[in-house]
């Protein structure tokens, strides 16, 4: 019932913007769509907007009704007064005395039948300038009941302020993290094979033997450090997820896990933005290392689809559970980088398994 309310306020709210250009904001907070139905119903119930329908469907079946009703009745009124001129008038009377009134004309015979029909001209005329104005004023009520308080917009870009701080102090800690591995990783081998090749060159007349051998450390050397500027680089922003897309990069990634996987992708060909796209991919990866580190699992599962304006990823193991979204933990992490795109992230994971990670952000794909 509470999904069907919600249901008719959305289509009023495509009506109130498509017939007089009032945009009504929602402010629904996500549902994930695989909770079961009493998690859905509390959800649903501790959403303040899913109190703000049930008023509104109070308010339009009383004001509401009201404001709709002038429009209809102006539209339709002077249809009346050209039937009466049209002779519907006979109906009501013989001539000898007043059978009906049309707004403030007594109709009593052709003549006044006319002035009738002359004024329903006017209404129709009035219909035509003022029904706009009074839909519109339906819709402003609507607007007034269904649209988010101030309370609630502070509350929301509080949020959204703590969330994007989250994002940035991230980015900053991302930042140190590169520069660290760039440090002690490529920059140290590389400086190394400098200093290889510098010796090769001294002793490649007087100890060819000890050079070939120093040439072929070096050659080690710039291999393992084109492997580990490959692996930060992806550890960034993964080549094949900015040329493939989400759902191929989820498939690499799933095939670099050492459990058996299955991954489900209902939008192959179309694209997110680039910065929804990375925070899902890392958010899937880390959920990934979860499932194979702490909860003993043998298979995933991964489920990605977009549907009412969501990305939607469900990652399912048959893991030990008892996974909680706890400070410091893996789970929170991706809380925080979800809550920079206003997402959601909803954990099932009873103890003995199986453990789902259900992901929600809003989107759009091209």
């Amino acid at each position: 019932m509470l999904a069907g309310v919600r249901g008719f306020a959305d289509w009023r709210r495509v009506v109130a913007a498509e017939w007089c250009g009032v945009r009504i904001p929602s402010g629904y907070r996500p549902v994930p769509v695989d909770a079961n139905p009493w998690g859905r119903c509390f959800r649903l119930l501790s959403d303040r907007a899913t109190w703000r329908d049930l008023i509104w469907l109070q308010v339009d079946m009383t004001a509401g009704f009201v404001t709709a009703l002038l429009p209809a009745a102006l539209l339709f009124y002077p249809l009346e007064g050209f039937a009466l001129a049209a002779g519907l008038w006979r109906v009501f009377t013989d001539g000898t005395y007043i059978g009906w009134w049309y707004a403030f004309v007594p109709v009593s015979g052709q003549a006044s039948a006319l002035a009738a029909g002359a004024l329903g001209v006017v209404f129709l005329v009035a219909s035509y300038h003022l029904t706009p104005s009074l839909l519109r004023v339906h819709f402003l009520l609507t607007r007034a009941v269904l649209a988010p308080g101030q309370g609630e917009l502070a509350e929301r870009v509080r949020v959204l302020t703590e969330t994007r701080r989250a994002a940035v102090d991230t980015s900053a800690a991302e930042l140190r993290r590169i520069e660290r591995d760039l440090h002690d990783g490529a920059q140290a081998r590389l400086v190394a094979m400098g200093m290889d090749l510098g010796t090769i060159e001294a002793l490649i007349e007087k100890d060819p033997a000890k050079a070939r051998e120093l040439l072929a450390r070096a050659r080690k050397s710039s291999a393992d450090a084109l492997t580990e500027l490959r692996d930060l680089v992806r550890g960034i922003h993964p080549p094949v997820l900015a040329e493939r897309g989400l759902g191929d990069a989820v498939r690499a990634l799933a095939l670099r896990v050492p459990i058996a996987s299955e991954v489900n992708v209902d939008f192959d060909g179309r694209r997110a933005a680039a910065p929804v796209e990375s925070a899902a991919y890392f958010a899937v990866s880390e959920v990934l290392t979860n499932a194979v580190k702490h909860a003993g699992a043998d298979r995933v599962w991964i489920d990605l689809r977009h549907s009412d304006g969501m990305l939607r990823i469900a990652v399912t193991d048959n893991g030990r559970g008892g996974a909680r979204i706890g400070t410091g933990s893996g789970l929170a992490g991706i809380e925080r980088r979800l809550g920079t795109f206003d997402g959601v992230l909803a954990v099932s994971s009873p103890a003995g398994g199986p453990t789902m990670v259900s992901l929600e952000i809003p989107c759009e794909l091209s």
